[in-house]
């Protein structure tokens, strides 16, 4: 991370949004405030650029052209409802 003065921010969590942040700064030995650091800077910072997110997803394109079954079929196994009918 760079170095700079930091800005104090008070926020709202729901108590899922903050379970799921607790138990992964448990994971990661990363404090809440640096999780939602790097979230803000993934999601809205200068490393993202459209460009780098179009050239993923065009990267991505047929990628599923040589399974055994379709990505609608795949979804459907998964699905606790019908899992395992593929």
């Amino acid at each position: 991370m760079h170095s700079y003065v930091m800005k104090r921010t008070q926020i709202s969590l729901t108590e899922n949004d903050r379970r799921l942040l607790d138990k992964e700064s448990a994971r990661t030995g990363r404090s809440v405030s640096a999780l939602i650091r790097r979230a803000v800077e993934i999601t809205y910072g200068d490393e993202r650029s459209e460009a780098e997110d179009v050239a993923r997803m065009r990267r991505g394109f047929g990628s599923w052209q040589d399974r055994a079954v379709s990505s609608e079929e795949w979804v459907e196994a998964d699905d606790p409802k019908t899992r395992g009918t593929i």
